[in-house]
């Protein structure tokens, strides 16, 4: 992708390059996160099919990590929605955060609701 791809939504050509490379360094995120996930869910339908019962027991710690990891996809993807949304709309970047993926937004009147049932 070149730094020019999301001019036409009213950003400067630098602006552009930054939402570019913001959108690039969370998809990278997300790809490692959901190969780590493939890597979990094998180890625990292994885990399960063995049942043996420390195999068992683990699964619960992988489950969890599963879950953590499926919980920094949404919120990656909803940071990336108010990137977007904030770049398509001429409005400034969001600063990306300090492990490198793009901030959360938050727009007035428009509040991110997270679901509790992954916990």
């Amino acid at each position: 992708m070149d730094g020019d791809t999301l001019s036409g939504y009213g950003g400067s050509a630098a602006a552009d390059g930054k939402v570019v490379h913001a959108f690039q360094t969370s998809f990278v995120q997300v790809q490692s996160l959901l190969d780590q996930n493939r890597v979990l869910i094998n180890e625990i339908n292994q885990n399960h099919e063995s049942k043996v019962p420390g195999d068992l027991s683990r699964n619960v710690g992988l489950i969890r990590e599963l879950n953590n990891n499926i919980r920094r996809v949404v919120d990656l993807y909803a940071d990336l929605s108010s990137l977007f949304a904030a770049s398509s709309a001429g409005g400034p970047a969001p600063a990306a955060s300090e492990g490198g993926s793009v901030g959360t937004v938050r727009h007035a009147g428009h509040k991110r609701v997270r679901s509790t049932h992954l916990d």
